[in-house]
C-alpha cells in the first residue's frame, strides 16, 4: 500500500491516490476505525498534506463511497447476449466478487455503518439508491423492457434487495458456500417471476419468453430439475 518514496503528484493524480487508499482501508475496517494518520502512512505522505486534499475524513470517506458505489453498479453491467439465467450468475459472480473484496466497506455502503454520520444520511442513502436503480435499470435492460408492469417492477426491485441483504448476511460468517449462494439467488429470481406469472398474463408472457431462450443445463434448468426431485415418488404404482 505504501508508496516507499515520496514522489510529486498533480492535484488531481494525489486526490485519486488518496481516495483509492481510503476505500482500500474502508473495505477492511469500519470507516469509524481508520485514522487520517493511517491513510497518510498508507499512502506515503505527511498527515497535513492529506488535509491539503480534503478537509477531513468526513470529505474523503464520503469521495471513497462515491467510488465504491460506482464500482458497485457497475457490476451488474452485463453483454446483453446468451440465455437470461447465464448472465445474471455471471453479474452475481461480480457481484460477490465485490462483497467479498470491501466487506465493511460493502457493510457500511449497504447499511449506512458507523461512519453515516460522517457522511451524512441523506448522502449516503442517495448513493445507496443509485445503486440499487442502476441495479434495476440494468435488470429491465436484460429483459428488454422499457415501461415494465407494476408486478415485473416489483419482481425486480424485490430482487435487488434481496440479493443485498443475502450478501450482508452472507458476510457475517460465509456459512453458505458463495458459489451456491450466487446459483441461489438466480433461482430465486426465476421463482419470484414465476410466481408473479402466476396472478399476471403479462409477467407471464415475460416468463414464457424467458424459458423459451434457457437451455435445459442452464442455471433456470437446474431449478426446474432441483424442484421435480422434491416431489414424492408413487410407490403404489
Amino acid at each position: 500500500m505504501t508508496t516507499g518514496v515520496r514522489r510529486r503528484m498533480g492535484v488531481e493524480e494525489r486526490r485519486r491516490q488518496l481516495i483509492g487508499v481510503a476505500l482500500e482501508l474502508f473495505s477492511h475496517r469500519s470507516p469509524d476505525d481508520v485514522s487520517i494518520d493511517e491513510i497518510a502512512a498508507a499512502a506515503g505522505i505527511s498527515r497535513p498534506l492529506v488535509y491539503h486534499y480534503f478537509p477531513g475524513k468526513q470529505s474523503l470517506y464520503e469521495a471513497a463511497l462515491r467510488l465504491a458505489a460506482d464500482e458497485l453498479a457497475g457490476r451488474f453491467v452485463e453483454p446483453h447476449e446468451g440465455p437470461l439465467g447465464a448472465r445474471l450468475l455471471r453479474v452475481m459472480g461480480r457481484f460477490f466478487d465485490f462483497v467479498e473484496g470491501h466487506g465493511p466497506g460493502f457493510a457500511a455502503l449497504m447499511r449506512g455503518g458507523p461512519a453515516a454520520s460522517a457522511v451524512g444520511s441523506t448522502t449516503a442513502n442517495a448513493m445507496i439508491d443509485e445503486v440499487r436503480h442502476a441495479a434495476y435499470l440494468q435488470i429491465l435492460a436484460h429483459l428488454g423492457v422499457q415501461d415494465p408492469p407494476a408486478r415485473l417492477e416489483l419482481v425486480v426491485r424485490s430482487w435487488v434487495s434481496l440479493a443485498e441483504s443475502t450478501a450482508l448476511i452472507w458476510l457475517d460468517g460465509r456459512r453458505i458456500p458463495r458459489a451456491e449462494l450466487e446459483l441461489q439467488l438466480v433461482h430465486d429470481f426465476a421463482a419470484l417471476a414465476a410466481v408473479s406469472a402466476a396472478y399476471d398474463d403479462e409477467m407471464a408472457a415475460v416468463v414464457l419468453r424467458i424459458i423459451a431462450d434457457e437451455p435445459e443445463d442452464g442455471p433456470f434448468g437446474d431449478l426446474v430439475a432441483r424442484l421435480v426431485a422434491l416431489a414424492p415418488v408413487d410407490d403404489s404404482r
